[in-house]
């Protein structure tokens, strides 16, 4: 919710409360619902969540649930009651058990305004489908053969124009924005991909606003920018489909959408359009806040920031100046950058969790999930809880060199899991890990002002990092 809903409304919506409450409240004695509290109908607990999450520590919305009534709980957020879990076990349950016991279920307003035509929101034999034709242009050996190119040099374009004070999540946005089109669509930076991306912007900031545009300023802007999103592409769209017909072939993920023998095909433009936006803003959002959020643990943490500097000095001191990161260098001599990223995505956790629904009454723990309610499987409640992870609020890359014993198939989870797995995993750590070897090779820097990490409505800083860069003379090149 956000500041523009009256006040007013709140008033109506709590008046209903005595029914609506009983309602819910009503069910069969064979159900055993996790303890928890539904706070007020409609409303329920959503405000002290929203509140926690504007904050630099969201951890007592759940810390002091966690405490009362155990790691699964029930409460009642976005307009529906919600069994939360931050059980690592139930969590893994939860997600492996897609299109049998649980269903992708998500807000209203992030339905809206992703498209019912979403990956996140397919269901069945149509999202194993698309699921796999987004995994064929997303994986290994793709972003080895055709990606890596592309990454390399699209991170040195923007890194070339730093100077002075940089806002660095802006910068990593552009950067991540222009490899997921170049990827999606074939198309370098222009002045329309910028035009594009603000009003990506825009659409995102209306994620986990109310559905409700008479009462919500950011949900109207949102719904607005995603029109805008949507012509824009539609009109791609249509020009490919042209292009094709007079024999024109390109090797993209749009190319796929509109190939009948590729495995795709037979997709309206509306059904393409829905597809490609979601996927933009999966490349985008949060593969550009791990960018800034890795710097920014890094600058935090001075003896992981050496660490890093000398392991790709050594790669740039070996390949020279000018020459091109390979697939090589990414996956045999950056070590310790993975303990970086991994420990970024663990205390950043930018996916902090995935809304399912109970397609039945569902066992679980003891406990039973009524059928049709919503479950938050949260994956930053296990990755932040301190009996799994030593010092959980603590940035620390070295837990994840070799035999830390971490168990990272149950409680690592940023990518999800089970049939909805991030697709763009992997491509999305081969960006990240180029990202910082240029800037670590490049630049040296430090903080232009303070900046505070916040996680509504998504995670980011409030002040876009801003940092003063300064160029590094390059490294000597090895002698052999």
């Amino acid at each position: 919710m956000d500041h523009s809903t009256p006040l007013s409304l709140l008033l109506f919506l709590s008046s209903l409360s005595f029914i609506l409450l009983i309602l819910l409240r009503r069910r069969p004695s064979r159900r055993h619902l996790p303890p928890g509290t539904l706070g007020l109908p409609f409303v329920g607990e959503t405000l002290h969540l929203i509140s926690a999450y504007k904050t630099e520590n969201p951890e007592p919305f759940i810390d002091g649930r966690v405490a009362q009534f155990g790691s699964i709980f029930t409460t009642h957020i976005f307009g529906e009651p919600t069994v939360f879990s931050a059980d690592p076990d139930a969590n893994r349950f939860v997600i492996q058990n897609e299109g049998r016991l649980f269903e992708s279920s998500y807000p209203g307003s992030i339905s809206n305004l992703l498209g019912r035509h979403s990956l996140l929101l397919m269901k069945g034999s149509l999202h194993k489908k698309m699921h796999s034709l987004t995994m064929s242009f997303a994986n290994s050996a793709i972003i080895r053969d055709h990606l890596m190119g592309d990454i390399d040099r699209l991170v040195r374009l923007n890194l070339e124009k730093w100077t002075g004070r940089v806002l660095l999540m802006e910068e990593a946005k552009k950067i991540t924005f222009e490899l997921t089109v170049k990827q999606l669509l074939s198309l370098d930076p222009c002045e329309w991909t910028e035009r594009l991306r603000k009003e990506y912007m825009l659409v995102i900031e209306g994620f986990f606003s109310l559905p409700f545009p008479l009462f919500s300023s950011t949900y109207r802007r949102a719904i607005k920018a995603r029109s805008k999103v949507a012509e824009a592409l539609g009109l791609v769209v249509r020009q490919r489909r042209g292009e094709r017909e007079s024999g024109e072939r390109k090797n993209d993920m749009l190319a796929a959408l509109l190939d009948e023998g590729g495995g795709g095909g037979g997709f309206s433009d509306e059904e393409i359009v829905d597809f490609l936006l979601a996927l933009l803003v999966a490349g985008y959002e949060t593969t550009s806040t791990t960018m800034t959020l890795a710097v920014k643990f890094l600058t935090e943490t001075p003896l992981a920031l050496a660490q890093l500097k000398e392991e790709h000095d050594e790669i740039r001191a070996k390949n020279g100046e000018s020459e091109a990161l390979e697939w090589d260098d990414y996956k045999s001599m950056m070590p310790f950058t993975q303990c970086v990223v991994n420990e970024t995505l663990r205390v950043a956790n930018i996916i902090s969790g995935v809304f399912r629904r109970a397609m039945t009454d569902v066992d679980i723990k003891g406990y039973t999930i009524p059928k049709g309610w919503k479950v938050f499987a949260s994956f930053r409640a296990v990755h932040m809880d301190r009996d799994h992870f030593k010092d959980a609020r603590s940035f620390s890359p070295w837990r994840w060199q070799a035999n830390s014993g971490i168990d990272s198939v149950n409680l690592f989870t940023p990518f999800g899991g089970g049939p909805r797995r991030c697709p763009g995993a992997e491509l999305a750590r081969a960006e990240l890990s180029v990202f910082l070897h240029h800037l670590a090779t490049q630049f040296s820097w430090v903080p232009a002002e303070e900046d505070k990490l916040v996680f509504f409505p998504t995670t980011r800083t409030q002040k876009r990092y801003p940092i003063i860069v300064q160029r590094r003379n390059p490294p000597k090149r090895c002698i052999e």
